[in-house]
């Protein structure tokens, strides 16, 4: 399996974590939905800290995720949240090992 995956974490400056999600929500959420190449993505609330954002993607097969990073939209993105974020986001990149197929979620009938 070749699918490349970024962890990512971002750091907000106390109470800033909703307006970096607008600036994402904005600048990348668009490119995001219309890119095939992003077969997984889970922009997350940290549970345990209120200024925190956990971002997983997966990308398909062959792709490079430095290409995104270079692009348009993501340089858009960091300007709007630097002023925003406590440092800059944490990246950490993995090769996927195995991943569970991921299917529709069940619709629950009355």
């Amino acid at each position: 399996m070749s699918q490349s995956t970024l962890f990512i974490i971002h750091k907000a400056l106390p109470g800033k974590r909703d307006e970096v999600r607008r600036a994402w929500e904005t600048h990348l959420a668009p490119s995001i939905e219309s890119r095939q190449v992003h077969d997984a993505y889970f922009y997350c609330y940290d549970d345990s800290d209120p200024d925190t954002i956990r971002v997983f993607q997966r990308y398909a097969d062959g792709a490079d995720p430095q290409a995104f990073m270079q692009g348009p939209a993501y340089d858009a993105y960091i300007a709007a949240v630097s002023p925003l974020l406590a440092h800059p986001p944490v990246i950490h990149a993995a090769t996927v090992a195995w991943a569970k197929s991921m299917a529709a979620p069940v619709t629950e009938t009355a």
